[in-house]
């Protein structure tokens, strides 16, 4: 485990841009697994700043979400797919045919899982994933449970989970309660994996998945066991740890 302690949103979005650009240009056909959320917008900003100056190319790189909700069409401004895609993809030479996430409006959920899981397996796996942190310690949308989910599967979302991501959608919005994820088997997997924590409220969240037991009540904490592994957190989400 490597843990880099930087100072605030900005330095962690760079320093975590920084480890994903120099493995694209090691690697031109890099294979990205990508988060989305608040934390990792900054990331995705930094890149496209210097996509446009020239310093880094996405126009052989593949990638690969961690997750979507169900029953959100990909022009819905809730869906991953039009996060990604507004925040990341439209603004980088990307082939939109080499972005895969999920397809949360799939009439079978089961076969859509099995689906991504072969996808990923297509792919040769996930070169570098990059993660947030739930307040619960959810990665992807893996929720506390009795056991670890393996493979891609359909979750039904904490009320935390819900409660946490209610600002973004609009009051006479139905906010989805279901999701389909990643499973912790493709998560753990991936060669590398970055997890970018910042903000004090997830201090004891970050202490209790880097130091506390392994467990699937904290679903994050699996991530002890990487043999890759590097935490980008600021000062606030630090604040626990010695």
């Amino acid at each position: 485990m490597k843990i880099i302690n930087v100072t605030d949103y900005e330095d962690m979005s760079r320093k975590a841009a920084n480890i994903i650009s120099a493995q694209v240009i090691l690697n031109e056909e890099s294979v990205l697994g990508l988060a989305t959320g608040s934390t990792v917008i900054g990331i995705y900003r930094q890149l496209i700043e210097w996509y446009k100056k020239g310093d880094i190319n996405f126009s052989k790189v593949r990638t690969i979400n961690l997750d979507e909700y169900i029953g959100l069409v990909p022009t819905n401004e809730q869906s991953y797919r039009y996060y990604m895609n507004s925040n990341f993809f439209n603004h980088i030479n990307i082939p939109m045919e080499n972005t895969f996430l999920p397809n949360g409006l799939a009439s079978d959920i089961k076969r859509e899982c099995e689906s991504y899981d072969h996808i990923i397996n297509k792919l040769g796996g996930i070169d570098l994933l990059l993660l947030g942190l739930g307040l619960n310690g959810h990665i992807g949308f893996n929720e506390p449970d009795d056991s670890f989910e393996n493979k891609t599967h359909c979750v039904k979302l904490s009320k935390s989970t819900i409660n946490a991501n209610a600002h973004f959608f609009k009051n006479n919005e139905v906010q989805p309660n279901m999701a389909i994820t990643m499973g912790i088997k493709n998560i753990m997997q991936a060669k590398r994996i970055v997890l970018c924590v910042c903000g004090k409220k997830k201090s004891s969240i970050l202490k209790r998945i880097l130091y506390g037991s392994v467990t699937p009540q904290v679903p994050g904490s699996i991530l002890q066991l990487h043999p890759n592994f590097t935490v980008i957190a600021d000062r606030e989400a630090m604040q626990l740890l010695k």
